[in-house]
């Protein structure tokens, strides 16, 4: 089987919250890129990729380019397609536009390859477990008054939701009592059996979250995330050791080398990792593998339809983060029952682009 051909498309998703009608601005759009790869048997993989924002005309240039360079080459060799991209790429990487566009490539091999040969890609990659946990993110944002706060965490439960985030980190000039009340607030909406995590999106320094942190350990927050800047390994390492709490990190790590760097410095007790920064499906798994052999567990980052592949495929992936900002580029995506997401048996990702709303979002 050989690669023919590809189309890729910039498109503005409608950053809406259908979980619980909270968006953070109404009517905010983020840029994308789709992608097709199809081969000479017929067999079309995708793939997307994000966060070139106001550059993502640049991230679809470099997404093309590459996928060029896969045209007739072998969709089952996909270590051999990747180096070689590596190697045209000369010093694009191990970051930036490069990376981003070689994740959409390297998701879109494997679901060539799932399609192949006729397994849906949890199972190619492991099989672990054919549910997975997950949990509701979006919707708890910052910028909420206590009241939608509260509102937000009831529609959730009433979804069935028994894991959901939200965030610390408050706007304006927040004392860490008031930080502390947005938590208490959640917790007292849902209940002490709802596993709540809480994300801090890098915007503390290491002694006000060893401060705040030690503030909510009553709460009983299953994580805090990105507690401080993601490559201060240090800094991530003095929080982890002071907290009762699970430290979370990874999202906006590049590649898989600086893992080794966060994993060794002991700098997080939970390893998150995201599909587009990582470089896609294979580097994703090297990542799980290397947070295994340190007896960590690892959770994904946004793209909940792509990611339950990869968290149920391994033995220690924990939950999936259920961030719903593009299951309407699809016909169907994987159902949620009891809390836990259903691995689909479609071959591949089991996932088809929907040409209506490709068109309808197209940028």
């Amino acid at each position: 089987m050989k690669i023919t051909g590809y189309e890729a498309t910039a498109l503005n998703i409608p950053e809406d919250d259908p979980l619980a009608n909270m968006p953070e601005e109404a009517g905010r759009k983020r840029p994308i890129v789709a992608l097709r790869l199809r081969t000479d048997q017929g067999i079309e993989g995708i793939g997307v990729t994000l966060y070139g924002g106001r550059l993502n005309a640049a991230l679809l240039a470099t997404v093309e380019a590459l996928a060029a360079l896969t045209v007739g080459q072998d969709p089952m060799r996909v270590e051999a397609v990747v180096a070689r991209l590596r190697t045209l790429g000369d010093a694009g990487g191990p970051g930036g536009l490069f990376t981003l566009a070689l994740s959409a490539i390297d998701t879109a091999l494997w679901d060539i390859k799932g399609k192949a040969l006729e397994q849906p890609l949890w199972k190619l990659l492991g099989g672990h477990r054919d549910r997975v946990a997950t949990y509701a993110s979006g919707s708890l944002r910052r910028g909420l008054t206590d009241d939608q706060a509260q509102r937000a965490a009831q529609i959730l439960l009433q979804k069935g939701f028994r894991e959901m985030k939200t965030q610390m980190a408050l706007p304006g000039n927040p004392t860490p009592a008031e930080e502390v009340r947005r938590v208490r607030v959640v917790r007292e909406a849902i209940g002490p059996d709802i596993k709540l995590m809480c994300d801090i999106n890098q915007r503390w320094r290491p002694e006000q979250a060893i401060d705040i942190g030690s503030r909510v350990e009553d709460v009983g927050l299953f994580w805090l995330e990105d507690v401080t800047t993601f490559d201060d390994y240090q800094g991530l390492a003095r929080v982890t050791a002071a907290l009762k709490t699970p430290i979370a990190g990874g999202e906006y790590v590049w590649g898989i080398a600086p893992f080794r760097q966060m994993i060794e410095a002991r700098s997080v007790d939970i390893v998150m990792v995201d599909l587009a920064r990582v470089g896609g499906v294979t580097q994703w798994m090297k990542v799980a593998g290397m947070a295994e052999a340190f007896n960590l567990p690892i959770v994904s980052h946004v793209m909940p339809e792509i990611l339950v592949h990869m968290v149920a495929a391994c033995p220690n992936g924990l939950t999936v983060e259920y961030m719903p900002w593009m299951l309407a580029l699809y016909e169907e995506t994987p159902a949620i029952e009891n809390g836990q997401m259903v691995l689909p048996e479609k071959p591949g990702l089991g996932l088809k682009f929907d040409d209506k709303a490709i068109a309808a979002f197209k940028a």
